[in-house]
C-alpha cells in the first residue's frame, strides 16, 4: 500500500503528515496565544530562517490550520493567526507539554 494512500485514512500518518515540519508544532505554540506579524514569529523562533518559516507557514495554511490577513496599509502588514482547527489542537500541544516535562525530568535522572 502506497503511504499516500493512507492520508485521509489513518489518523496517525494525517497527523504526522500535517506537523512533519520541523518548526510546525513550535509554531502552533506561539500562535496559540493569538495573531502575530511575521517578524515577531520569527523572533519568538530562535534560528529559523526566513525561506523555512515561509514554507511551514504556507503549509500550515494549506492543511488549514493557519490563516493570514493582509491589512490594506503601507507598508503592508500581515498578521498569522490559528482558525478554528488549528485552535482544537490547543489540547494537543498541552500534552506535548506535560510529555515534555516529564522526558526532561527522566534526562536529570539519568
Amino acid at each position: 500500500m502506497e503511504n499516500n494512500s493512507l492520508y485521509g485514512k489513518c489518523p496517525y500518518f494525517t497527523a504526522q503528515k500535517v506537523f512533519s515540519g520541523k518548526w510546525s508544532i513550535l509554531i502552533m505554540y506561539h500562535l496559540n496565544y493569538g495573531a502575530l506579524r511575521y517578524g515577531k514569529l520569527q523572533k519568538r523562533l530562535d534560528g529559523i530562517t526566513q525561506s523555512t518559516l515561509t514554507k511551514q507557514l504556507r503549509t500550515l495554511e494549506d492543511f488549514g490550520l493557519v490563516s493570514r490577513y493582509v491589512y490594506s496599509e503601507i507598508p503592508p502588514k500581515v498578521e498569522y493567526s490559528l482558525t478554528e482547527l488549528g485552535k482544537a489542537f490547543n489540547p494537543v500541544l498541552e500534552q506535548f507539554k506535560v510529555w515534555g516535562d516529564k522526558y526532561i525530568e527522566s534526562l536529570k535522572n539519568e
